[in-house]
């Protein structure tokens, strides 16, 4: 219990790794210091290093220099830190603390500035240049200018929701197979053959094309089970398969599917629809009076969309091979999925807002221009919820008129209908 208290602690703790990479440091630069000693000085040119005050002053720079790395490291892990805990939950704190990342960011750092304020000791007292040392020193210098890079990278992709998410997951995940290690037997079987997920993930990328080969060698047709965007358990199943299972080559099928940690807008046009509604949503969130501009912003976003998608056909979600039979069948949107995506969270939301209504308004009777049959049907539908859902949140007979008046500017010009030319 004591050991496993006295990890845990170590683990969660930012000084473990810097503190071994000081040592490393120190021990980097008492060797070099003894190579260059028992070469007299003569592996590395002195065109390289220069004379004593040029190493003097090269040495100066890299020892300020790298404490003020250092510290800019530990600053910007600490405002993650305080982010998170206001954003997301004050528990996050561990996990970050946690991140070998920084940790091994601030511990280079740290090695750079002891080597170098050891090196430069050296210099200072003997007068000589140790060209290894000096070498050394160049090194560790590039590496921490690359290992910076790479810092700042990888702490903007941990701010992300997914990012931190998949990290208590993935540590959840670990913790359950070490505390419960023992699989159940005897679980019951899926009626159909299925290909389960190896891991779980959000379905960003199908490579279709190679799916329809590989179903083709086996004499099926495999359908998948989750659409792209959508997120599957580990183990659970990923596609159904119409044939003989045991002629399904299942590792290079499950190759075809990409998982990722979040969504992304290589396959999945609903989820850049989704983000535009997010953000509409989020300027209503408190009160459809609260930035109706930015949700006017996003529903021209929206409305561009859609008309782009209404003027043209939409797959089936059926694939096929050579010959014509079908051979994948993938989930996908149709109009009326895309028009609830985009439309009914933020009627909902700002239903009370003039600027929201009259701007869903006028997206609405345009796309009605540019549909027929069952989409244009669809589109009706949206304008009745509207009608209704305004009805609901404005009572006067007068502003109820005008909320319900077109107009893509939400309250713009001639708000309160067309202009009359007077003679």
């Amino acid at each position: 219990m004591e050991y496993r208290r006295a990890m845990s602690t170590v683990q969660s703790s930012l000084w473990l790794i810097p503190v071994l990479c000081v040592l490393i440091g120190a021990a980097l630069s008492f060797t070099s210091i003894a190579i260059d000693e028992a070469t007299d000085y003569s592996l590395v040119s002195s065109s390289v290093t220069g004379g004593p005050d040029a190493a003097l002053q090269i040495l100066s720079t890299i020892a300020a220099s790298m404490v003020s790395l250092a510290a800019l490291v530990l600053t910007i892990t600490m405002v993650v830190v305080q982010l998170a805990m206001g954003q997301f939950s004050p528990r996050i704190v561990q996990t970050f603390l946690r991140d070998k990342p920084s940790q091994i960011a601030v511990g280079l750092f740290i090695a750079t500035f002891v080597h170098a304020m050891l090196t430069l000791r050296e210099i200072s007292g003997s007068g000589t240049v140790p060209g290894i040392s000096i070498f050394v020193a160049y090194v560790l210098v590039v590496t921490s200018v690359v290992v910076l890079v790479l810092y700042i990278h990888h702490i903007g992709r941990s701010l992300r929701v997914s990012a931190l998410i998949e990290l208590v997951g993935s540590d959840t995940r670990t913790l359950m197979d070490r505390e419960y290690p023992v699989r159940r037997s005897g679980e019951p079987c899926a009626d159909e053959p299925v290909i389960s997920a190896p891991k779980s993930g959000v379905v960003t990328f199908v490579e279709h094309e190679r799916l329809v080969a590989r179903a083709a060698d086996a004499d099926c047709t495999l359908q998948l089970i989750p659409p792209v965007g959508a997120f599957v358990p580990a183990g659970a199943p990923l596609f159904r398969v119409d044939g003989d299972l045991d002629r399904v080559d299942s590792e290079a099928v499950v190759k075809s599917v990409r998982l990722g940690m979040e969504r992304t807008l290589d396959q999945d046009v609903a989820y850049g629809l989704r983000m535009l509604v997010d953000m509409a949503e989020r300027s209503l969130s408190d009160s459809p009076f609260l930035d109706p501009t930015t949700a006017v912003q996003a529903i021209d976003r929206l409305h561009d969309c859609l008309r782009q998608i209404a003027q043209r056909e939409l797959p089936d979600g059926q694939y096929r091979d050579d010959a014509g039979r079908v051979r994948l069948v993938v989930p996908v949107m149709d109009w009326d999925a895309y028009l609830h995506l985009a439309f009914d969270e933020i009627r909902i939301a700002g239903a009370g807002s003039p600027q929201i209504s009259r701007r869903l308004s006028a997206a609405l009777q345009d796309l009605e221009t540019v549909v027929s049959g069952e989409r244009l049907v669809a589109v009706r539908r949206h304008r009745e919820l509207l009608s209704e859902a305004t009805n609901a949140a404005i009572t006067d007979a007068d502003e109820l008129d005008f909320a319900l008046r077109a107009d893509r500017q939400g309250i713009g010009v001639r708000a309160g209908g067309p202009s009359r030319i007077h003679r």
